[in-house]
């Protein structure tokens, strides 16, 4: 519709002067009218300046009504503007075949003004109507696509604070969660095309476990601070202590889901992961002793990411080991430890963990 004029634009395609003097007479103090003599001089009008709706001729030389119908429905851009077919051809056959080309209406010739003018009128207000819905779905569109990026962003942060509740009785951990949370990343999108993994990590599983990743050792709240804080070896009692807190951190997000409707991807796998990080791949971890392809891939692929990140950062009980040795360590568990295949993958990723450990240094 024309800013200008505020009047609906209206194309009128017809070889004879007559007819369009009829329509014009008909439309103008209502419409702002647009003529072309031809097809083709219609189709470079519409190119130029879209109408709000079209009155197509359809005997016409060089190109007929048809075939300019046909080509303005396989324009996307276009295919959404009204044709009405006005014609002196008045078989049923030939109304059938314009409207399944996608014309909204036919008129037959002669023209009766009030015919023309209440159809036109129909017409505009439903394209009116249709556009001013299509306007407000995509104001819709925006606020929901919105609204659910704040609502990630605030479960990212509820997550890290929870993960972090944990992380600040020990104070040496400093960015152990937002490296983890990298690492698992990084791993799955390796492993992603992978025989053995592509069921699983998807786009929407490893947002998934990128999410959860900072619940890993959530459990720990649950260890008194004289075992948790020890500087030196634990004792058998205080170690088997400590092995409590895979079970602690499952059963608190357990408790959690039990507030939701419908449990969350990222809540089942942050149980796995909190629950099962400490299994080893020949079966000699905790809590249960699981191994091989019994432990859940988002345990596995945490385990290389804890293991790495603890050998290289400085704990109360020990000083950091460089990246090099630490990958030796991670690469000397491969089938013992650690899943084969995902080691692979972490060898050849060392340097982007190493970069990933730079980025979120403790400062």
């Amino acid at each position: 519709m024309s800013l200008a004029t505020a009047k609906p634009i209206i194309l009128t395609v017809d070889d004879t002067p007559a007819n369009i003097d009829v329509i014009r007479g008909v439309l103008s103090a209502d419409y702002l009218i647009q003529v072309a003599l031809n097809g083709l001089t219609a189709l470079k009008i519409i190119e130029i300046k879209q109408p709000d709706l079209i009155l197509l001729d359809i005997m016409m030389p060089e190109m007929d009504g048809y075939e300019v119908c046909r080509r303005i429905k396989a324009r996307e851009s276009l295919r959404d503007i009204p044709i009405i077919f006005v014609t002196a051809m008045t078989d049923i056959e030939d109304e059938a075949k314009g409207l399944s080309l996608g014309a909204v209406d036919y008129i037959t010739k002669p023209i009766s003004p009030s015919i023309l003018l209440a159809r036109v009128k129909t017409h505009i207000e439903l394209k009116t109507s249709r556009d001013r819905l299509k306007h407000y779905n995509e104001i819709l569109e925006k606020k929901v696509i919105e609204r659910t990026r704040q609502m990630e962003e605030l479960q990212d942060v509820t997550m890290v604070a929870m993960g972090s509740m944990a992380e600040t009785r020990d104070p040496e951990t400093g960015n152990h969660i937002r490296r983890t949370q990298h690492y698992m990343k990084l791993l799955a999108e390796y492993l992603k095309d992978h025989p053995r993994f592509r069921h699983l990590l998807s786009p929407e599983a490893i947002t998934s476990l990128f999410k959860s990743a900072p619940l890993h050792d959530i459990g720990k709240v649950g260890v008194p601070d004289h075992i948790l804080l020890k500087p030196g070896p634990l004792t058998a009692d205080e170690f088997q202590e400590m092995k409590k807190h895979p079970s602690h951190g499952r059963n608190a997000i357990a408790a959690a889901e039990q507030s939701i409707t419908q449990s969350t991807s990222f809540l089942q796998f942050a149980k796995e992961i909190a629950y099962s990080h400490h299994e080893k791949w020949n079966g000699s971890g905790y809590p249960e002793g699981l191994q091989g392809d019994g432990i859940p891939v988002a345990a596995r692929l945490m385990a290389i990411a804890d293991v790495y990140d603890a050998l290289i950062s400085r704990r109360i009980y020990k000083p950091p080991f460089s990246h090099e040795q630490s990958v030796a360590i991670i690469q000397d568990g491969r089938g013992s430890h650690f899943d084969p295949d995902i080691v692979d993958a972490f060898l050849t990723l060392a340097a982007q963990f190493h970069h990933i450990a730079q980025e979120f240094s403790d400062t």
